[in-house]
């Protein structure tokens, strides 16, 4: 009878590879399912996208080149007229009107919310009693539906029984038409708009400068970087991809912008207050030329696209040098 030795190392069980070969047949069907089994995921999502977004786009473009009128919904009809909506609408005396607007109304109101929304997130960065509190109050406006804030604003600013005609009034000025003036009733919408955009302006900053490592500020100290010196060589550059986000989704907001005038000025006094946005939906729900409304929505479209890829093309290259 043989005994096994005591030193005599033991024989594991081979194991089984269930895994299959690469290049075999077993292999390819299992990354076709992987790849289907990824596609199921994203499916939702991109359905989403062409029905809500997609769609939308396409027709708005085709209607542009198109007679679309109110006819159009029980005839069928749309005649094709080509590029004639796009030259009616700029040939028109509103086009130069309403683009010079446009541009004040974004170039001010993005300013101004960077700015200040800016200052109150370096404020907010600091600790101090009630700062969680003060930034929940902050968000209150960008909370409230637009058309709401708009009614609320156009009582402030009424000439006659406004508040703060009221309020000025006891300081001995006289009642200021902040919406019924031609000269006053568009820095009077940006003043609405910069109020409605300060919290998002704040609140992405702010996260942005949660980002910054305090080291940097630690060690920038001992060389005697503080204050604005600190502030243009570590918080600047470090918050500069969220500054670009900022900067985009503001100028296609604030060009989308639509309700906020409708509430205050209606895009009047004498179409001091018009802009691309206000004359699409005028000429599109009012008076129901919807293929010149088509085609200015599609040059507002053109421009916001022109400017987002212009400056995130600079942004890149400033931080690639």
């Amino acid at each position: 009878m043989t005994t096994l030795n005591a030193e005599t190392p033991a024989i594991a069980p081979p194991v089984r590879d269930d895994r299959p070969v690469a290049g075999s047949p077993r292999r390819r069907r299992f990354r076709l399912a992987r790849s289907i089994s990824k596609w199921l995921f994203v499916l939702p999502a991109v359905l989403f996208v062409l029905i809500f977004f997609g769609y939308p786009i396409v027709k708005n473009v085709a209607m542009s080149f198109q007679d679309y009128t109110t006819s159009t919904f029980y005839t069928g009809e749309a005649p094709w007229v080509g590029l004639q909506n796009y030259v009616t609408t700029v040939t028109s005396s509103l086009f130069t009107t309403t683009m010079l607007n446009t541009a004040l109304f974004t170039i001010g109101s993005i300013v101004l919310q960077f700015a200040i929304g800016l200052g109150l997130a370096l404020f907010f960065k600091r600790n101090f009693p009630l700062g969680g509190f003060l930034r929940s109050l902050l968000l209150l406006p960008w909370l409230l539906p637009l058309i709401a804030s708009s009614a609320v604003w156009k009582w402030i600013l009424d000439q006659d029984s406004g508040a703060l005609n009221q309020f000025l009034g006891v300081f001995g000025v006289q009642p200021i038409p902040w919406l019924v003036s031609p000269s006053l009733a568009l820095i009077a919408v940006i003043g609405v708009n910069v109020w409605l955009g300060i919290p998002f302006n704040t609140t992405i900053l702010y996260s942005g400068l949660q980002g910054v490592p305090e080291e940097l500020y630690e060690a920038a100290a001992l060389d005697g970087a503080v204050g604005w010196r600190a502030f243009r060589h570590i918080t600047w550059p470090s918050i500069r991809p969220v500054v670009s986000v900022v900067i985009v989704l503001g100028v296609v907001y604030t060009l989308k912008v639509v309700d906020v005038i409708l509430g205050l000025t209606g895009g009047g006094p004498a179409n001091s207050t018009q802009t691309l946005a206000t004359w699409a939906y005028q000429k599109s729900f009012v008076q129901f030329a919807f293929g010149e409304g088509a085609a200015i929505s599609n040059i507002l479209i053109v421009i916001s696209l022109v400017f987002a890829v212009v400056y995130l093309y600079m942004s890149r290259k400033e931080v690639d040098e």
